[in-house]
């Protein structure tokens, strides 16, 4: 992992994370559904004791008894300020991440913090595994956590810097398999499971799985990054004012589509990666899917009849409307800010650009 000076300052650099997190989620994780709020508890209890994804948990006793006390803490910790995070004889304010990882380099660790979906921040410290660059962009891809928030968001763009969190990739992708196992349902996640030979060895399928997804996180994040040079500054403006939850998740899915058309998807096809595009579509749900229903016909089209033009074709037009969408949003908002979040509580992805 590398050394500190002392252990002490390991410690309480930790320390100090952790503390960071738990105000955090005194202050947002209540905001979920209590569906999620349960699923999200569990695993950050499986992280908590180090158990490994799929691992069998505690008594139902004792998780009782844990869940209890972390929200007792929370209730406890939830009007705190955020602290400064020591890093080589340094207190750094909690986002100042290029700072902070400045002062971490030799040591084998990465430092996360940012503001994600509904204002709720996030901070991490995690193992860092390797480094790479592609097309102007540093990738980090970090293993084991040492500190986390209860959402474990499997990777992040911030700046030119893109962080896969492999733990996280891998608690995701068993919470995908698991809710698969519940139905067995003959889908694009059934036929992924099949690409990675996940009914001969499931272990070894996971673990290539993983590798392969952590390509396929890559690639998104580069289509968000081609996305935002498009779209400018004042996107990311937008999104970190008080949109309602409605009007931001229609927005993130709109440039979602936009990154995905742009990079991800053409990607994919152009490498022939059968299983993750069966991965991809295994995810396309939710509002991305009711706004762009012709993406997902054209994924049938190719399972059935190996159509890539067809395929090619609906992403290409998918790249100049999305854009259009993004572009028609973001002039509204920019005219309007009240005006353009009321259309979007009342807009539908079939509708022209022209008419939010």
């Amino acid at each position: 992992m590398g050394a500190f000076d002392a252990l002490c300052e390991l410690d309480q650099l930790v320390e100090a994370v952790r503390r960071n997190c738990c105000i955090a989620d005194a202050r947002h994780a209540r905001e979920m559904t209590m569906c999620n709020y349960l699923l999200e508890m569990r695993e950050y209890c499986r992280w908590e004791r180090g158990i490994p994804p799929g691992g069998i948990l505690p008594a139902r006793s004792e998780i009782g008894a844990w869940l209890s006390a972390r929200e007792a803490l929370w209730e406890a910790m939830e009007d705190e300020d955020y602290g400064v995070v020591p890093v080589g004889g340094q207190n750094h304010q909690p986002f100042e991440s290029e700072a902070i990882n400045e002062s971490l380099q030799g040591h084998g660790l990465i430092y996360g913090s940012g503001v994600g979906r509904f204002h709720k921040p996030h901070f991490f410290l995690a193992r860092l595994i390797r480094e790479d660059r592609r097309d102007g962009l540093r990738i980090l891809v970090c293993g084991r956590e040492y500190a986390r928030d209860l959402t474990a968001i499997p990777a992040v763009l911030r700046g030119d810097t893109i962080i896969i969190r492999g733990q996280a990739l891998r608690q995701w992708l068993w919470e995908k398999v698991e809710a698969w196992q519940a139905k067995r349902s003959d889908g694009a996640l059934q036929a992924a499971l099949d690409s990675y030979g996940y009914g001969n060895d499931a272990g070894d399928a996971m673990e290539r799985m993983a590798d392969a997804v952590t390509e396929l996180l890559v690639l998104h994040e580069q289509g968000e990054h081609a996305a935002g040079r498009l779209l400018g500054p004042a996107w990311e403006e937008m999104l970190a004012a008080s949109l309602s939850k409605h009007a931001e998740v229609l927005a993130r899915s709109v440039r979602d589509n936009l990154a995905d058309c742009l990079v991800t998807l053409p990607a994919l096809l152009e490498n022939d990666a059968r299983g993750l595009l069966h991965f991809w579509f295994a995810n396309f749900d939710g509002m991305r899917l009711a706004l762009f229903p012709s993406l997902a016909a054209a994924y049938h089209e190719w399972r059935a009849n190996d159509d890539r033009k067809a395929f090619q074709a609906v992403l290409a037009d998918g790249c100049a409307h999305w854009r259009g969408v993004a572009e028609g949003i973001l002039a509204r908002y920019e005219l309007d800010g009240e005006a353009a979040e009321a259309a979007l509580a009342h807009w539908s992805g079939d509708q022209a650009p022209i008419a939010l």
